[in-house]
């Protein structure tokens, strides 16, 4: 098992230390912030951790109110909000330096039967003949950057479509959609919370670039800065998240420094399981300024 994923696995597995409340903390390697992906997982976990197994999450909804401090460790406080006879509801508050930086809201449901439909999967590339993200990377910034991205970065991750520094340096490459597959790079025990948490996680890493991608912009790119605001996933199915995921992405709008991106997850034989909505804040300084 790949070492980032590891760590990744222990970031996750949350130190109870009072009813109902939890500790997690951050990388070794700390970034500026917290990456959000990762108190999203991490509150997902606290949230199931109160619920009974048989009752699976099927939807969350979470904003990011402040920057995560990635020197200190993150408090969870999880509410109970409801156990009904269908449904269980929770919302949990992620707290730093006495101050909440993060909320999500979860809901958990019995297994039921009912109508069924799913949306089509988009037509793209078996995720083997993709080059990988260090063969892209490498090309684009040498091989000493794309190690040391791609070792940090527990999914294997790769593009059927341009990256954001592609389409910053060739106009003709911006598009307003994006097919990433992934998979975390090793194999994963029998627990559906868990698949559920790593997706979480996975799915606040390329969704805003799609907006990014359709105006030619690319994160370092010394004058593009932003965050994530809010973040919405509804789960349809149960999947793998060691097994290849098509994550196709588009964003519909943009505007007042804010960019709306969705998702759709898809396993490699056709079937939709997740559904993804974020909207982030995106600034632009033009050259001259």
């Amino acid at each position: 098992m790949k070492e980032s994923l590891t760590e990744l696995l222990d970031l996750l597995d949350l130190e109870q230390i009072e009813n109902d409340i939890f500790r997690g903390r951050s990388p070794q390697d700390r970034q500026q912030r917290v990456f959000g992906g990762q108190v999203a997982g991490q509150a997902l976990v606290a949230a199931g951790r109160t619920v009974p197994v048989n009752r699976p999450v099927h939807s969350l909804h979470a904003y990011f109110i402040r920057p995560g401090d990635p020197s200190v460790p993150i408090v969870y406080t999880v509410d109970r909000v409801r156990d009904g006879r269908s449904f269980t509801t929770r919302r949990v508050s992620a707290i730093q330096h006495g101050k909440v930086i993060f909320t999500l809201s979860a809901s958990f449901q019995i297994v039921e039967d009912g109508p069924a439909h799913l949306a089509p999967m988009p037509q793209g590339p078996d995720p083997e003949t993709l080059p990988t993200s260090h063969e892209r990377l490498a090309a684009l910034f040498g091989d000493r950057f794309a190690e040391e991205f791609v070792r940090r970065r527990p999914f294997d991750v790769r593009h059927a479509t341009p990256l954001t520094w592609e389409a910053a340096k060739d106009p003709g490459l911006k598009t307003p959609e994006s097919k990433v597959w992934l998979r975390v790079d090793g194999d994963l025990p029998d627990d559906p919370l868990l698949h559920v948490c790593l997706m979480t996680y996975a799915s606040d890493m390329t969704l805003l670039d799609t907006v990014l991608l359709n105006h030619g912009l690319a994160w370092g790119d010394k004058r593009t800065m932003g965050a994530s605001l809010d973040h919405a996933m509804w789960f349809h199915r149960p999947f793998r998240a060691d097994q290849w995921l098509l994550y196709a992405q588009d964003t519909p709008a943009a505007g007042g420094a804010r960019g709306l991106a969705r998702g759709q997850v898809f396993t490699e034989e056709g079937e939709l399981v997740v559904s993804v909505m974020q909207e982030g804040l995106i600034r632009v300084t033009e050259p001259d300024q």
